[in-house]
């Protein structure tokens, strides 16, 4: 998460608008997101990125657009 936040906004829009980068990228952010805090609400995000993150990566593509973060971040 640290690594994703730390880059430029052009760049994080970039790793979001490419189909299957945006799905690794999610998978990525949203496990050591995880597995550095914990908490229930993270683990089933974690799951639905890992089984849909492709629609999941659009989503946050508006939010990082929108908002300067990931949703639920």
């Amino acid at each position: 998460m640290t690594w994703f936040n730390r880059q430029s906004r052009v760049v994080q829009i970039i790793l979001l608008l490419i189909p299957g980068v945006n799905w690794i990228t999610e998978i990525l952010v949203r496990w050591s997101t995880f597995f550095k805090k914990g908490g229930a609400l993270r683990l089933v995000i974690c799951l639905i990125v890992t089984l849909a993150g492709f629609f999941v990566g659009w989503i946050d593509l508006i939010a990082v657009i929108v908002t300067k973060h990931l949703l639920f971040q």
